[in-house]
């Protein structure tokens, strides 16, 4: 009869390492949970609610509408990072919540429509007195997301402060076009956005999009109306180096020479052309530099100052458009332009980008709401000049209803003085409210001059 087998344990030395390892592993799991876990909590702590009050300029009367958006703090001296439509140049009252739900004021520093980002700041002397603290967050390497990575929206949807959404980068390169902008100001034209399905809703606007480590890759601008958790985001790394220039200026200044970009797609066979090779011009803008070089819709730009240029996909178009913008104004920018069999080589001096949106403003006593006319608006309105102010509204029973100005209207004269500023229009109403007397209003209409008297 065999003896039966016996099957020998392990080790105790065997056992004792893969005892040792399992340890390690666990120690080494919970310690990089805890990690992820502080680094969200310190992101949370620098996420604030900002109540803004905006003027808005509508119907021939100053009004006031009230707003709730998100903001994360960037900086141990409280600057906030948020959107241009939460916070800009209109907003009169700015106050944030911190996350231990205490209120403070701040003010604008800075403000670009072109990326949708603004730059407020805590009121300092008034959280030193108020013994108020607060944690600022980090960035982390948007150029680095992949679509599928997980990320987090952090903000205040519909009012609910410090919600916390999940989603995934759904496309970490897209291109839109904003028709909607940042209140009426053009956006968007510069840059790619980070497209996630995390849900953002009204109210996350300026919030950041964040990694599993609480680092900021996004600040949330936008949902997609009529659509399921589509959602976009301002990169992390434009607006780090936004941030950079609002610090300083205030303001971004950029370059301009009026060239409308459209993506070539499948029309290189059309124009002879290698895939992947040149700019189409869709159009150019009345006056502008390229216009005043002889560009024209149908050009196909195939370097600029030395560098070829990819304008074949819609994505391609903002970076290349940046080129241009990141010029100092008054560079010269060398094209290399195709045209049918020949080859133009046109230099053009760059001009300071302006909104075609001006700014606004209400005259109360002749019951008038106007907008100054813009360089950029009379341009692609093919206006002599950009002197005047564009009548956006009137309201009934006031002088300026009743002497027959309507919406649409373009107020070039008043009392025979040419209103090259809103400066000069709002001492010209001064004059009125302080000792009302007819004024004589000249105004365009379809390019004919009309005469007008504001009775008081």
């Amino acid at each position: 009869m065999k003896p039966a087998t016996v099957k020998e344990s392990p080790t105790p030395s065997i056992t004792r390492t893969f005892t040792l390892l399992a340890v390690v592993f666990f120690a080494a799991c919970v310690t990089a949970e805890a990690a992820v876990s502080r680094g969200f909590t310190h992101l949370l702590d620098a996420v604030v609610r900002i109540d803004v009050r905006d003027e808005s300029f509508e119907a021939g009367a100053r009004r006031f509408t009230a707003g709730i958006g998100s903001g994360v703090i960037i900086s141990a001296d409280g600057l906030i990072l948020t959107n241009a439509h939460v916070a800009g140049p209109r907003s009169v009252e700015l106050s944030v919540t911190l996350a231990s739900l205490e209120r403070v004021n701040a003010t604008l520093v800075g403000w670009d429509h072109w990326t949708d980002l603004a730059l407020l700041r805590i009121d300092l002397a008034e959280a030193k007195r108020r013994g108020l603290t607060f944690t600022h967050a980090k960035f982390g390497d948007s150029d680095a997301l992949f679509p599928g990575q997980t990320v987090y929206a952090v903000g205040t949807p519909h009012g609910l402060t410090r919600t916390v959404t999940r989603g995934i980068i759904s496309n970490n390169r897209r291109y839109f076009a904003d028709t909607r902008g940042v209140k009426g100001y053009e956006t968007g034209l510069f840059n790619t956005w980070l497209q996630t399905d995390a849900a953002i809703n009204p109210g996350n606007s300026g919030g950041p999009l964040v990694d599993e480590k609480g680092r900021v890759v996004g600040i949330n601008s936008r949902g997609y109306l009529g659509a399921d958790n589509l959602a976009f985001a301002i990169p992390a790394n434009i607006a780090q180096r936004v941030v950079a220039d609002l610090k300083g200026d205030g303001e971004i200044v950029r370059s301009y020479i009026g060239i409308v970009p459209g993506a070539l797609l499948d029309l290189e066979g059309f124009y002879s052309l290698k895939q992947n090779t040149g700019l189409l011009i869709n159009s150019v803008d009345p006056g502008s530099p390229a216009a005043r070089a002889g560009l024209r819709g149908g050009d196909i730009v195939m370097a600029i100052n030395g560098e070829p240029v990819d304008g074949r996909f819609p994505e391609q178009l903002p970076p290349i458009l940046n080129i241009v913008a990141s010029l100092p104004v008054g560079a010269t920018v060398d094209l290399v332009v195709k045209r049918n069999d020949q080859t133009l080589n046109p230099a053009l001096v760059t001009e300071k980008l302006e909104s075609r949106q001006g700014e606004e403003w209400a005259f109360e006593k002749w019951g008038l709401t106007v907008r100054k006319v813009s360089r950029a608006y009379a341009r692609e309105n093919q206006l002599r000049d950009d002197i005047g102010l564009l009548v956006i509204g009137v309201q009934p029973g006031f002088p300026a209803a009743v002497a027959g100005i309507d919406r649409g209207d373009i107020i070039t004269k008043i009392n025979h003085e040419s209103i090259v500023s809103l400066e000069a229009a709002k001492a010209l109403h001064a004059a009125f409210v302080e000792n009302p007397a007819p004024t004589l209003v000249e105004a365009e209409r379809n390019r004919r001059v009309s005469l007008y008297i504001f009775k008081p």
